[in-house]
């Protein structure tokens, strides 16, 4: 199997660990960095910390269905990332159901590896030559996450690296509560060790860079559990 994924990073979200492991193996031999996820929720949490050229979805997911995971990808998020579904039915109205969610394409199970990393390839080409999104905005706030920046009416914030991975977690995931051991986690690539302070102190270093430029808020804690951006 030839490989020219050029490094292209695929998300496989499918919880049988036998068919996410054929998947990768192929994937990789192909020349694309993978990464795995067993579940729904695990998906979204891997969508948070990084980017990616296209997904690969099984619908039968514990926890948050590949449906929900769909809903949140392209209402929520407002993401474009091809996707194709992995589904075991093959009946016409299954196949329009899932174009509807806002698949690209799909496989019907049992399928043959060659012909999903064939279409992988076609879906990434299709899509802007598999560049993935760069720029989010929320109120008068956009962060480009090719420049690692995030300005506010223009006008740049001069965050730390934890400070502007809190707030890329943040406008990447408008409606996620994350907890402190999450942003700990995600902002930091280390284990969360019960340290209440660090977070809470990042967080409000981040809102006092924005104040002296807009009035609006943009973190709201949600006592008890976390932080997540306000509305």
């Amino acid at each position: 199997m030839g490989g020219n994924g050029s490094g292209r990073r695929i998300l496989i979200v499918e919880d049988d660990w036998h068919i996410n492991g054929i998947i990768r193996d192929g994937l990789t031999s192909a020349g694309f960095a993978c990464t795995q996820a067993y579940s729904g929720s695990e998906g979204k949490m891997n969508l948070a910390a990084q980017e990616y050229h296209l997904i690969v979805l099984d619908l039968m997911l514990p926890g948050l269905s590949g449906e929900q995971f769909m809903h949140y990808l392209r209402k929520e998020l407002k993401s474009g990332i091809p996707v194709i579904i992995l589904s075991a039915k093959d009946g016409l109205d299954h196949k329009l159901n899932l174009f509807a969610l806002g698949a690209d394409d799909y496989v019907t199970k049992p399928f043959e590896l060659e012909e999903l990393i064939a279409r992988i390839h076609v879906h990434i080409q299709r899509n802007n030559a598999g560049e993935p999104v760069k720029t989010f905005r929320h109120k008068n706030l956009l962060l480009d996450t090719d420049a690692y920046s995030a300005k506010v009416h223009g006008t740049a914030l001069n965050l730390t690296r934890q400070e502007y991975r809190i707030v890329e977690l943040l406008v990447k995931n408008p409606d996620r509560v994350f907890t402190k051991q999450d942003l700990y986690e995600l902002a930091w690539d280390e284990l969360y060790m019960g340290e209440d302070k660090t977070i809470t102190v990042h967080i409000s270093n981040i809102r006092s860079k924005i104040k002296p430029y807009d009035s609006e808020a943009y973190i709201d804690t949600i006592w008890g559990i976390g932080f997540r951006l306000c509305k």
